[in-house]
């Protein structure tokens, strides 16, 4: 497997290059990474998912954010596109943006450090997972959710848990 080129930002939020993936993690440089929030059609439910156990960060963690890194010459909605089709074969549904540019969705801590742009898809359809990357997935209401958030022993990728909840509540206020 290649090392593949990974956008690299500064801290306010904007391009400045690229590196390596393994040089970005292991600097600590700042790059980017787009996130879907996948919910059921008529809104009542959350897709959540587990890591594989072969992922380089956060392995066999849950989340519920289907997304990655963002790629040199890519915004972050053609990553978010792309990596929900990837990630969950979900593709040709319009991503909405979940927060504003006054949002700060950054992630400043171990082993990384990400600012992340997050969208949420409404959808019903076949879910598909990438076989090295989606080991398992199921359906939950926000409040499901919540319950399992406030467990702070149950395995969930650390900064969807930190910003999850910052989007809930901006979902509430659109």
């Amino acid at each position: 497997m290649t090392d593949e080129l990974v956008s690299v930002y500064d801290t306010d939020g904007n391009v400045v290059g690229a590196a390596p993936r393994s040089r970005v993690y292991a600097e600590g440089l700042w790059h980017a990474s787009a996130g879907v929030l996948v919910r059921s059609a008529d809104g009542a439910r959350i897709y959540v998912h587990r890591r594989t156990m072969t992922k380089a960060v956060f392995a066999g963690m849950h989340d519920c954010l289907a997304g990655g890194v963002v790629d040199p010459g890519e915004t972050p909605h053609q990553a978010a596109t792309r990596e929900l089709a990837e990630e969950l074969g979900i593709s040709g549904a319009p991503l909405t943006p979940l927060a504003s540019t006054a949002w700060d969705g950054r992630w400043d801590a171990k082993p990384m450090r990400c600012h992340l742009f997050a969208f949420e898809v409404r959808w019903d359809g076949p879910i598909r997972h990438q076989p090295e990357e989606i080991a398992d997935g199921w359906w939950w209401t926000d409040q499901e959710l919540a319950a399992h958030l406030a467990d702070p022993d149950w395995p969930f990728v650390p900064d969807t848990r930190v910003l999850i909840p910052q989007l809930l509540r901006l979902r509430q206020h659109r």
